[in-house]
């Protein structure tokens, strides 16, 4: 086993128990005390937190598009994607084949340990200071939801609609490069517009992923 040294602070809150946060970076592999109960609890509180925004910022909404949105925010390539803008990789503590593996940049552990510090806090400071961090986290995938009618509909569909809408042409998906080991492969795929003419990029472990995620970055552009 093998880790990082110990922290007393993360996401913006500073642990009266370091103890806590240290066990939520700490991966089954590694040994015990590890992250899954902490995990468990913290899928929970996230759910609640989201779904109490989602309820506060859409009071026209129904359950069906509410359950879409919150699926959409709290998915785990939403929270490894949080996880990578925190540096959660670099603090996780992982088993000897989970270090090789490249454990540390796995979107399942990554989401993992989000959910387990989400509860860590939780036990360390109560549900008013975790909703406070994790809002503050979220702030801008929810400033970046969709339009209510659109909710549910994944970022290659939304470009689409947009651009048939107009009568433009279709988005062109390039992939850029492949990177990493066979079982551990980064996709970079680039998104092209030829009108309006906009282009943007994205990289993850699954092609489909970052074709997602390069279309994102063209629609944020319109």
């Amino acid at each position: 086993m093998a880790g990082p040294a110990p922290l007393d602070s993360f996401g913006g809150h500073r642990f009266a128990d370091p103890a806590l946060l240290r066990q939520a970076f700490t991966h089954r592999s590694a040994g015990s005390p590890h992250n899954e109960r902490l995990e468990f609890l913290g899928d929970a509180l996230l759910n609640l937190i989201v779904a109490e925004q989602l309820h506060a910022r859409w009071p026209r909404a129904d359950e069906g598009a509410m359950t879409r949105a919150r699926a959409e925010l709290v998915r785990e390539s939403a929270l490894a994607g949080i996880a990578r803008g925190m540096e959660v990789g670099s603090h996780l503590v992982l088993g000897p084949g989970e270090m090789k593996s490249g454990g540390h940049r796995r979107d399942s552990i990554l989401a993992d340990a989000v959910e387990a510090v989400i509860a860590a806090i939780y036990l360390d400071a109560g549900f008013d200071t975790c909703r406070e961090r994790v809002l503050g986290w979220y702030e801008a995938l929810l400033d970046a939801l969709p339009p209510l009618h659109q909710v549910g509909k994944d970022a290659k569909t939304r470009l689409q609609e947009w651009l048939q809408g107009r009568q433009y042409p279709l988005p062109v998906y390039t992939l850029l490069s492949e990177t990493g080991e066979e079982h551990d492969k980064t996709f970079h795929v680039a998104c092209t517009l030829s009108e309006p003419p906009r282009s943007a990029e994205g990289a993850a472990h699954s092609r489909r992923a970052a074709e997602q995620l390069a279309a994102e970055g063209v629609l944020a552009q319109l």
